[in-house]
């Protein structure tokens, strides 16, 4: 079990996009007596359902959520706001006596969570006001150029059209007087500050792959477009964060006529199997996680993580 302070124990249930981590959460929750904490960087934002694979009415019936609809879709949702709304709903979880059972794929926002959040400044409007400004009047490179001249090295690190993460790190080096890599570096990571049991689930790749691919088909199929367009008549830009997320940045590339619909799907397809890669390659370097490779044919291939998560959490 995670070492940490004393206070509630976690189960932690990680894995990449598709694998079943969602089924297998509703299994325990009902099994232990738990609430779901999803630790999913658009399930934050009211109105992405289609494409965040969020719970369904049904579904929050059956087993309580947190951690979802928490912001309207044209903010954007910082780290240190999630940290801060995932600590109340675990001491709510905890306080009802009920196990938190956290689920999600996002892993920044679990080692955010799990560990703390670095002692960054506090987000400052105007200057955000101002860098927004220059950056229209400059074109989209602007602030990449910029970040480049004072902190090369978190330049390096980020892409040159990711506006919220460049306007992030500009704003900690104007405001802190040092750069975030700097920050980083010297802020390492501790013990978790949770007691927690952690449960990896994985699967044969190409079987993964192809759940990936049905389910972007499915959620094209289920109305993805009508959101988007409901998003944007809104009042939601097309530049918010929350419309970048899969599925939604590729649809909208559709719906501007720069790509069909077909290869709005395939484009879908093939950018959330790359970031399944990248979730493996994330989780496979956090510690004290017991992998289980799962057989999507079978109907008990929820077996042999359910019975680690009972043995390690005491429980039957």
């Amino acid at each position: 079990m995670g070492c940490g302070e004393a206070g509630p124990v976690l189960l932690v249930v990680v894995g990449p996009t598709a694998v079943g981590k969602s089924d297998f959460a509703l299994r325990v929750c009902e099994r232990f007596g738990g609430e779901i904490l999803s630790v999913d960087s658009m399930q934050v934002y009211r109105g992405l359902d289609r494409g965040t694979a969020k719970p369904d009415a049904a579904t929050r019936r059956r087993v309580p959520h947190h951690g979802i609809d928490l912001a309207d879709p044209g903010h954007d949702f910082s780290l240190g706001e999630f940290v801060r709304a995932a600590e109340t709903a675990i001491a709510g979880i905890a306080g009802r006596g009920r196990l938190p059972v956290l689920v999600g794929g996002t892993g920044l926002y679990l080692r955010g969570l799990l560990k703390g959040i670095i002692d960054a400044p506090p987000r400052d409007e105007s200057l955000r006001a101002r860098m927004a400004q220059r950056a229209r009047a400059h074109g989209p490179a602007y602030l990449h150029r910029l970040l480049q001249r004072v902190d090369a090295e978190a330049a390096r690190r980020l892409p040159s059209n990711d506006r919220q993460k460049l306007v992030r790190a500009l704003e900690v080096r104007f405001l802190a007087r040092r750069g975030l890599s700097d920050i980083i570096r010297e802020t390492p990571f501790g013990p978790d500050r949770y007691r927690s049991v952690k449960v990896g689930l994985s699967m044969n790749r190409q079987a993964l792959y192809r759940r990936i691919d049905e389910r972007v088909m499915s959620i094209f199929a289920a109305g993805l477009l009508d959101e988007i367009r409901r998003l944007r008549a809104s009042g939601v830009p097309d530049g918010a964060n929350a419309l970048k997320a899969l599925g939604y940045r590729e649809a909208l590339r559709h719906l501007r006529g720069e790509i069909t619909l077909p290869q709005a799907i395939e484009l879908a397809q093939r950018n959330t199997r790359r970031y399944a890669k990248r979730q493996w390659t994330w989780f496979r370097k956090e510690t004290e996680i017991a992998w289980f490779e799962l057989d999507p044919s079978r109907e008990d291939r929820f077996r042999e993580p359910m019975e680690h998560a009972a043995r390690r959490l005491g429980r039957r």
